[in-house]
Parts: C-alpha cells; structure tokens; sequence
C-alpha cells in the first residue's frame, strides 16, 4: 500500500499518535510495500517501526517540592488557602456511598421496602445521619430490625463487591 496506510495501523497497534511513530529510513521500501496489519506486526517486531517516547512534564524541581510536602514542608498556615472545611477532601461522598450501599443490601435482603428505601435514601441525600450507625437505629426505631450479625454480613459482601 503506502507509507501512510503503514504509519497508521502502526500507530493503532503501538497505542500512540501518527505523529510519534517512526519509520527507519532503511526501511521505507518494506514499509510502503506492507499490505496487512501482520505485516506491519513484523515491521514493528523487525524494528523497521517505532514509536519515540512519551514526553513527561514533571520536571525535577516539582519532584522536589512533592517529597518536600511528603514529608509534610511547605504545608504551614502560611501556605494555606480555603477553610479546613475546604481542605478535608471527599469526606462526605465517602460517607453517602457507604449509607447508600448499606441501604441497597438491606432493600435486596428484603428487610426495607421500596417506600422505605426511598425516604431513607431522600433523607440520605438529605444529611440527616452523621453515619452509619445512626441510620440503623433511626431503622430500628421506625421497625426495620437488622441483627449486628446481619449488619456484618451486609458489610462483607460491599467490601467484596467494591474493593
């Protein structure tokens, strides 16, 4: 075919752009003449194509200022900006994934319903339980009754599921 059809199965088969695939100008006869993608295989095998490396921007000095912090420089009241709030991450996500998860089993265990499980997910949504073990006993008091032994096997099976 031609060097073009060569560059780009090439290209599809390093897993890079055409622009950073290479032919060794040694070469270019075989390559214009490949007519398959196992052709191509053997170029690349051959040598006769290669792709040039992948460009990396972390440069040294940011590498410096990342063990720095690692060991916990440049992290002073100074150098803050935004609320502690602010700074604390994704606490809240990670609390509302686990109650929804909870909430889920206890429904496909058949201990919640479905009007139930939508309040309790609304009030989920709501920030109406600090965590977990609040919003079993807000179920135990509406009548849902979930045994610790229960409540420990609903815990395994999510973190087989999700880990």
């Amino acid at each position: 075919m031609t060097v073009q059809f060569t560059r780009r199965i090439a290209a599809e088969l390093l897993n890079r752009g055409e622009s950073s695939v290479r032919i060794n100008p040694m070469s270019l006869d075989k390559a214009s003449k490949a007519m398959t993608r196992e052709d191509v295989k053997t170029l690349i095998k051959d040598g006769a194509i290669y792709a040039i490396k992948k460009k990396h921007n972390l440069s040294s000095s940011s590498k410096l200022l990342k063990a720095r912090r690692k060991k916990g420089r440049s992290r002073g009241q100074g150098r803050r900006r935004g609320s502690d709030k602010a700074r604390q991450g994704r606490r809240w996500e990670k609390k509302v994934r686990s109650q929804r998860l909870f909430l889920k089993q206890l429904k496909l265990n058949g201990k919640v319903d479905k009007v139930k499980f939508r309040r309790y997910y609304m009030l989920i949504k709501g920030s109406s339980f600090p965590d977990k073990a609040s919003m079993l006993r807000h179920l135990e008091e509406s009548g849902v009754k979930v045994t610790p032994e229960e409540v420990k096997a609903i815990n395994e099976t999510i973190a087989k599921r999700y880990k």
